[in-house]
């Protein structure tokens, strides 16, 4: 894998890729470079058999994503026709993000911001340290949230929540973005790596079929019942039923021992 920046890092290790923005000068603030970046990353993670689970993380301690990298705004942001180019590259990265066949998680320290909290609502899950803040400035800056992060924000946590977050633009500590909804888990700052890592590991041992056929399955309950497509969900079903990870998953249940499961 080749990245043209050092402010997106890729890491493989136990089944687990791991996606860091490094750029804590900035609060990890991403920049045209790093969402061109993540598409590299995202897609050769996908590719490998080997990587199971995909986790995003902010280097530094300091932030997760605090947003766009307003430094930006006056080059490649600048009127329209710049600002389109810009959201080519986001919005096609942030696609990807939500459209991985395998488990995405976010890990949220301190900042999650703007289009930070964009990029943490396009993961599967999201786990964050009690010290996290997240929210929209998009109010105090003048600018409209784009769609696809609205319809995710409200999918979490309903429109009403989404209309406070929105129209305040105030930032939620931790405990109040798990009370709405954002978060799936809160624990101490020390203990975040080693939390995710661990769910990570547990879902990486897990039939990568089922996994999907899961991930694939909730999607099609979050879509109107006239758009959903159950010949691809009784496909999927199917798949899983004549997959060699079913035998091996029934196999090893039989003699008390732990699966190795190759997704097949």
């Amino acid at each position: 894998m080749e990245l043209k920046t050092d402010k997106m890092l890729a890491e493989k290790s136990d089944g687990i890729g791991w996606m860091t923005f490094n750029n804590p000068a900035r609060r990890n603030a991403t920049s045209l470079e790093m969402w061109e970046a993540i598409d590299v990353i995202l897609k050769d993670f996908e590719a490998d058999d080997k990587v199971r689970v995909i986790v995003m993380k902010g280097a530094g301690g300091k932030a997760f994503v605090a947003g766009a990298d307003i430094s930006e705004f006056k080059e490649k942001r600048n009127d329209a026709e710049a600002a389109e180019r810009y959201a080519q590259a986001s919005d096609g990265a942030k696609a990807l993000m939500a459209n991985l066949k395998k488990p995405l998680i976010a890990m949220i320290n301190g900042f999650c911001l703007g289009g930070g909290l964009a990029v943490a609502m396009s993961a599967d899950m999201r786990f964050a340290s009690d010290d996290a803040q997240l929210g929209v400035p998009a109010g105090r800056l003048g600018i409209a949230y784009n769609f696809d992060s609205l319809r995710r924000l409200v999918q979490l946590v309903g429109p009403a929540m989404a209309n406070e977050i929105m129209f305040t633009a105030r930032r939620l500590n931790a405990t109040e973005a798990l009370d709405a909804g954002l978060l799936n888990r809160v624990v101490p700052v020390d203990q975040l790596e080693a939390t995710v890592t661990e769910i990570a590991k547990t879902i990486s041992r897990n039939a990568p079929l089922s996994v999907n056929a899961s991930k694939v399955t909730i999607k099609e309950v979050l879509k109107d019942e006239s758009q959903r497509n159950m010949a691809m969900l009784a496909k999927i079903s199917e798949d899983c039923f004549n997959s060699a990870d079913y035998q091996e998953g029934r196999q090893a249940f039989m003699e008390k021992r732990e699966p190795v499961f190759v997704g097949r």
